[in-house]
């Protein structure tokens, strides 16, 4: 009895350890700077760190919201590595909530990410993955404590992660446009970003000549379906989570499935929640097709 006793506590012990919950954001504190003077030390301190600034916008329109996109030719690299979109995961966010006189900073956990969108084509990357990732919470713990928020999903699942049973992957993307090359592709997107089609405004634009890849942050300013319609509903504090994007990779256009990218950065919510913007998955899927569309 004593030795099977024994073992359950071993097996017990061993579970806790292997399950590794991680979260998709960080807090790295709440100041009582207003949102640009906040917005002005974050950029210093993410171009001091080693990165540069690709964009910034506020989701919604909103003056009290404020999203920063950074990379660095470190980064770019690393995910030219991985074949599958693995450019989605070149750029990295950074946000602001200015509320009440005080601005909350918080960033994008960059492992979180990288796991959930290279983890099925890791080859030898892990020890690079965690120095990025290490790189990035050395810039914004020199602002402020950092502190894991925004829900929990086991580092085992998010290679392989979806919210619920027949619901898409990451290997499930939206397909938006077949062109005639990537060229063509380019082209047309940049075209329709230039002319804010649908209401939307291009946040940055990642491109990768020699490898015919390209990545574009979109907010999606529409009054009625847009940022101004989801994010309250499912929560501002994670808007270090948008710009949604549209990759160009050669002649293909594609982009994350709604229902996969809203689960993986809101995983705590419930799907009541999620019903309440059961038509935002669409609405993002025909938005960013329009992008894609060549109207001459």
């Amino acid at each position: 009895m004593r030795n099977i006793t024994l073992f359950i506590w071993v097996l017990l012990f061993s579970v806790g350890v292997a399950a590794q919950p991680m979260q998709p954001f960080y807090s790295a504190g709440t100041f009582n700077n207003g949102l640009d003077d906040e917005a002005s030390i974050m950029t210093k301190a993410i171009t001091e760190g080693g990165f540069e600034v690709t964009g910034s916008y506020h989701p919604a329109g909103d003056p009290s919201l404020f999203v920063i996109c950074f990379t660095n030719d470190e980064l770019r690299n690393l995910s030219l590595e991985f074949k599958d979109r693995g450019a989605l995961g070149s750029v990295l966010k950074a946000a602001i909530v200015y509320k009440d006189g005080k601005s909350k900073v918080s960033f994008l956990n960059p492992e979180y990410m990288f796991i959930a969108y290279w983890g099925e084509q890791l080859n030898g990357q892990e020890e690079r993955l965690v120095a990025m990732s290490e790189k990035v919470k050395k810039i914004f713990s020199s602002m402020g404590n950092l502190t894991p928020f925004g829900g929990e999903v086991d580092k085992d699942d998010l290679p392989g992660y979806h919210y619920k049973i027949l619901m898409p992957y990451f290997t499930d993307p939206d397909e938006l446009e077949t062109f005639d090359s990537f060229e063509e592709g380019l082209s047309v997107i940049r075209k329709n970003l230039a002319a804010g089609k649908g209401h939307t405004v291009k946040v940055y634009e990642q491109v990768f000549e020699n490898e015919k890849v390209a990545v574009f942050g979109v907010g999606l300013l529409d009054k009625e379906d847009g940022e101004a319609f989801f994010l309250p509903v499912i929560g501002e504090e994670n808007i270090a989570a948008m710009p949604y994007e549209i990759i160009l990779q050669g002649n293909e256009a594609t982009a994350l499935a709604g229902k996969y990218r809203f689960a993986l950065y809101w995983p705590e919510l419930s799907m009541t929640t999620f019903m309440k913007i059961v038509s935002t998955p669409g609405y993002v899927e025909d938005v960013l097709e329009d992008l894609c569309e060549d109207d001459d």
